[in-house]
């Protein structure tokens, strides 16, 4: 088999490519051409979802103010933060400055 000159090789890629219209990407970079070219997950990703036609009764609440329902749920998750933070195993209190923050005493 005779050698071909690799000039004309990337000439005849070059001529390929326009004739096929597919990229010319002599130095094998990475473009991303494969997730381009490929179908759009977002639409059905949507569709697979039903819409969100409930309401909450905090929605309910706020949407008809004399109601007063009251959120079992919601009444039970307060009462067991309330006993957490009793027992000091709740969440740390925040910072007000600088100087009270425990990442800069831990630092000294």
């Amino acid at each position: 088999m005779a050698n071909v000159a690799p000039s004309l090789l990337k000439s005849l890629t070059r001529l390929r490519c326009s004739i096929f219209q597919t990229a010319f990407n002599p130095g094998s970079q990475r473009t991303g051409a494969k997730y381009l070219r490929s179908r759009m997950r977002g639409p059905s990703m949507v569709a697979y979802y039903p819409e969100r036609d409930e309401m909450s009764i905090g929605a309910l609440n706020k949407e008809y103010p004399g109601w007063n329902l009251v959120d079992v749920h919601e009444v039970r998750r307060r009462i067991d933060v309330k006993e957490h933070r009793d027992r000091g195993k709740g969440a740390p209190k925040k910072a007000k400055t600088k100087a009270d923050s425990r990442r800069t005493q831990k630092r000294r």
